[in-house]
Order: structure tokens, then C-alpha cells, then sequence
């Protein structure tokens, strides 16, 4: 019963996918589908048109397997190994510390959201 609920919500996150894909060529924009389908689920999240039970266990599968979509981005850099060779030291440096970057931030904006949430619900 639960793998048939994650299926159903997996197959709900991919019509969204499809969707933006779907907009994306129709309209020829240079924005990538997937990400106008994000945003599309963001609008029909917080307008109410979607509740966040109608996708929400399917999204913590994705979360909890994600390393897993990785791997084949890690395995194709083999195929650019020369790409390393002389500067690579200075390319591991610079996904480190854009790496480092993206966590701090993501932190830090993840802080503040909770901050004024709990802001709003005390004033409530």
C-alpha cells in the first residue's frame, strides 16, 4: 500500500516535470522545464489548488535516494579527465568552495525562513 502511495506521488512530481518540459518547448524558453515545473508545483502549493500530502512522500523517497542520482554525473567526469590535467587542482578548489557556498547560503536562507515563521506564528 505504501509503494503504490509513493508511486502515485512520484508519478504526481512527474507530471509537473512534464508539464514545464511541456511549456518549455512550446514557448521555446531558455529556462529548463524541470525547473518551470518546480515552479509551477510552488504555485499550485501555495495557492492550495495541490496539498502538500498529494506529492509529499513521493518527495522524501527522491530526498532520501538522491545520492543516488548523482552517480552518473560523477561517472561522466571520467569522460573529461583531460579537463583536470594542469588546472585540475584549481577546478577542485573552485566546486569546493562554490560547494561550501551553496551550503552556507542554503543554511543561512533556511534559518531565516524558520526564524519568520516562528515570528508569525507567535504573533498570531
Amino acid at each position: 500500500m505504501n509503494a503504490m502511495k509513493i508511486g502515485l506521488h512520484i508519478g504526481v512530481l512527474y507530471v509537473m516535470y512534464l508539464m514545464g518540459t511541456w511549456i518549455q518547448q512550446v514557448f521555446d524558453l531558455f529556462i529548463p522545464g524541470s525547473v518551470i515545473g518546480l515552479i509551477f508545483l510552488f504555485i499550485l502549493l501555495m495557492t492550495g489548488i495541490m496539498k502538500a500530502p498529494w506529492v509529499e512522500d513521493g518527495a522524501r523517497f527522491f530526498i532520501k535516494h538522491l545520492a543516488l542520482f548523482f552517480i552518473p554525473a560523477t561517472v561522466g567526469v571520467i569522460n573529461y579527465l583531460d579537463l583536470f590535467s594542469g588546472e585540475g587542482l584549481l577546478l577542485v578548489f573552485i566546486g569546493l568552495v562554490s560547494t561550501l557556498m551553496v551550503m552556507v547560503s542554503a543554511g543561512r536562507v533556511s534559518q531565516l525562513l524558520i526564524e519568520h515563521k516562528g515570528r508569525s506564528h507567535s504573533n498570531e
